[in-house]
């Protein structure tokens, strides 16, 4: 079965080899006569997808022995104050705004620390990344927060910052959601990582947080005990029914990505590659028109999501409707920014960017 290629941010496009295997034991897993959905999370089936789900991400991103990865729920809008709830003990957060998503952090967290604005690229129009050098830190603050990628103004930011090299003794947190498992991770440079599975990883429910083990049991009072570092790591991430099949679902992509293979890389290196083959397709064709055009510093974008405009956006409409006839879905662009969107993550394969770029060229020409 030839599926259309869908380009929705999220949730997002899942490999097909792992739907497929997913409905194979859908009434059936491994001969226990249960739907996974249907398991105790405490019983023996669920322990057993649980433990290979997390010693294979582990393994996949090279998480360090120091640092506690956590299943949880809430999605990095719930993060947003889980994050503060854990790490900033009320004190001084410095904030790097780069995009909608940082900039939600920062409004979320005034609730529960002090935010700083150490740097901001809203005067750009978020379409650069403001140099880290020139960055406010503040000395003693809680912990640096940092979005590195930006899903709907579509930037990355492909090294991240050596804090100490910049004078802060803060750890660096990370918002990865929408290119986690796309490139490898500097855990030397990271304090902790947070991100919803629903774009690279598997469906919605599932949010994933890695964590250095010295940064857990400092909550507030007010923190929820269900979201607690602490509690949640203390319990295998099973002190409340966590999201089941979300995780058995991120556990057999995990499963696909080890399998993955270009030439002699694999694994998280394989996807790097085949990721930046396919964003330096869809981004020199659109570089080359005169038709479409991205607004992003070449230096910072994203690999992931790739917002585009129609120089002449009263062809909007009619660009989407060609597209979906095509089987190319979800191209619109996010209600904030308009335009369109396309978002290749690592389920996404060089032959739907192929397919992409050849109806536009083609939608070009037909409207010359």
């Amino acid at each position: 079965m030839r599926r259309p290629y869908n380009f929705s941010a999220g949730p997002a496009a899942m490999p097909a080899e792992v739907l497929e295997q997913a409905a194979a034991e859908m009434l059936d897993w491994h001969g226990s006569g249960m739907s996974v959905m249907e398991m105790s999370h405490r019983g023996q089936e669920f322990g057993r997808i649980l433990e290979a789900a997390e010693a294979d991400l582990r393994e996949l991103l090279a998480v360090p022995g120091h640092f506690r990865i956590l299943f949880m729920q809430g999605g990095g809008l719930g993060e947003n104050a889980i994050v503060p709830l854990n790490l900033s003990r009320g004190q001084v957060v410095d904030f790097v705004v780069t995009g909608s998503w940082s900039q939600k952090s920062l409004k979320e967290a005034r609730r529960y620390c002090q935010p700083n604005l150490a740097a901001s690229n809203e005067a750009d129009g978020h379409t650069t990344l403001p140099d880290p050098a020139g960055w406010q830190l503040t000395r003693g603050a809680s912990y640096v927060h940092l979005c590195s990628n930006e899903t709907i103004n579509g930037i990355e930011v492909h090294e991240l910052p050596d804090l100490r090299a910049l004078g802060s003794d803060a750890p660096l947190v990370i918002d990865f959601s929408s290119h986690v498992a796309s490139r490898p991770v500097d855990w030397s440079r990271v304090g902790l990582a947070f991100g919803g599975a629903q774009k690279n990883l598997g469906p919605a429910g599932l949010t994933l947080v890695v964590v250095r083990e010295d940064l857990i049991g400092h909550a507030l009072a007010i923190c929820p005990s269900a979201f607690d570092y602490k509690t949640v790591a203390d319990n295998r991430s099973m002190y409340n029914t966590p999201p089941t099949y979300a995780i058995y679902m991120a556990g057999l992509t995990f499963q696909w990505l080890k399998r993955q293979t270009e030439g002699a890389l694999r694994g998280i290196a394989a996807m790097e590659a085949r990721n930046v083959a396919k964003a330096a397709l869809l981004y020199d064709f659109i570089d080359r028109s005169q038709f479409y055009v991205n607004k992003v510093a070449a230096s910072c974008r994203s690999r992931m999501n790739v917002p585009f405009f129609l120089r002449d956006e009263s062809r909007n409409e009619a660009f989407l409707a060609g597209a979906k006839a095509a089987g190319l879905l979800q191209l619109k662009g996010h209600k904030s920014v308009g335009g369109m969107r396309a978002s290749i993550y690592n389920a996404m394969p060089l032959e739907g960017v192929q397919a992409l770029v050849e109806y536009m060229r083609q939608f070009e020409q037909t409207q010359a």
